[in-house]
């Protein structure tokens, strides 16, 4: 049978750089110039990434793009690939973080949506993508979950991804405020001895959040939204008797809550408002012999529908790559 790519594009023989020759190749012409700068990406970038994800050399000469190989395959991958890049140009931009979302979702259906919308942030300084297929299930279940758990090592993205989609919720008006929350266990809950008021004595163990948000985000868009009251920092241990309306409440670092305060900042719940809760198992500061109400949730509510419960590992990393190394390290300590 014969190949359908090959059959209907020339093919060409190209000399590389160390003196290889190709005699097979699949060609694929973009006249349009800016969209040929779209599809090539910065200093060709997007082709360094295709060819990653396709184990074959990608070559531009002039407007004509070719996939060094014969494959049925990798040819029809290869024409996706600009496809969805041209097609999508207007609403992604010339984006590295956009092609390598595309990737993630060739082979899955399921997460499409999430791959090529991403997360918009009306005023925001970038559209958010995600570059593993569980960012992706991630980003799912934000967009159709009321309570999603992101539970994961360091490094998978889980909350830069839960701020971006608090910011959008924000900022589009689909929610009045987002509420920022986390267990202080290194204060003993305690705050009265700390200097200062409320706001200033829980920031410093907020600053992640907030270190994400000033990614997302402008100053003066951070500034306007806390002249507003759209931005409400709130410790945990001072949420009991709230009922939380028309927000999103973002619960960092939730492996360090108890069963108890998890039950109770999960029903502080009001009328049309999300909750996100992050955490990572590994790093749990509790006492001795206290259990994590993160890990105990996760258990008694995987079968409520309404809930999401999306798992990250070490193959999610994708802070600086000695982090993975060193995670994964740890973990084979462990076994």
């Amino acid at each position: 049978m014969k190949n359908e790519f090959l059959t209907t594009q020339a093919t060409y023989m190209y000399t590389f750089p160390k003196g290889v020759y190709l005699d097979t190749g699949y060609t694929v012409v973009v006249s349009d110039p800016e969209l040929l700068s779209v599809v090539c990406g910065s200093n060709d970038d997007n082709l360094r990434v295709m060819e990653e994800y396709l184990g074959v050399p990608v070559l531009s000469r002039g407007n004509e793009l070719t996939v060094a190989s014969s494959n049925a395959d990798t040819c029809r991958k290869f024409q996706l690939l600009i496809d969805k890049l041209v097609s999508l140009e207007s609403a992604s931009g010339n984006s590295g973080e956009f092609i390598s979302s595309l990737i993630v979702g060739m082979d899955n259906d399921a997460i499409g949506n999430s791959v090529t919308d991403g997360i918009r942030i009306p005023h925001g300084i970038k559209r958010v993508y995600p570059k593993t297929e569980k960012q992706a299930l991630f980003m799912s279940a934000l967009k159709e979950k009321s309570v999603v758990f992101g539970i994961g090592p360091a490094g998978t993205g889980k909350t830069f991804i839960a701020v971006a989609h608090a910011l959008a919720l924000v900022l589009s008006r689909t929610v009045r405020k987002m509420v920022l929350t986390r267990p202080v266990v290194e204060a003993g809950e305690s705050l009265g001895f700390l200097p200062g008021d409320l706001e200033q004595k829980i920031s410093p163990y907020l600053r992640p959040l907030y270190d994400a948000i000033e990614m997302l985000v402008p100053p003066d868009v951070i500034k306007r939204m806390e002249d507003s009251r759209m931005i409400e920092i709130a410790p945990l241990a001072y949420m009991r008797g709230r009922s939380l309306n028309d927000s999103v409440i973002l619960l960092d670092e939730a492996q360090n809550t108890t069963i108890g305060q998890m039950k109770m900042f999960l029903t502080r719940m009001g009328e049309n408002s999300r909750i996100i809760v992050t955490g990572d198992p590994s790093q749990i500061d509790l006492p001795p012999k206290t259990d994590s109400g993160l890990l105990h949730s996760s258990r008694v509510l995987a079968d409520i529908d309404e809930i999401a419960l999306i798992n990250l590992d070490s193959k999610d990393i994708v802070r600086n790559p000695l982090v993975k190394k060193i995670i994964q390290a740890y973990e084979q300590e462990k076994k």
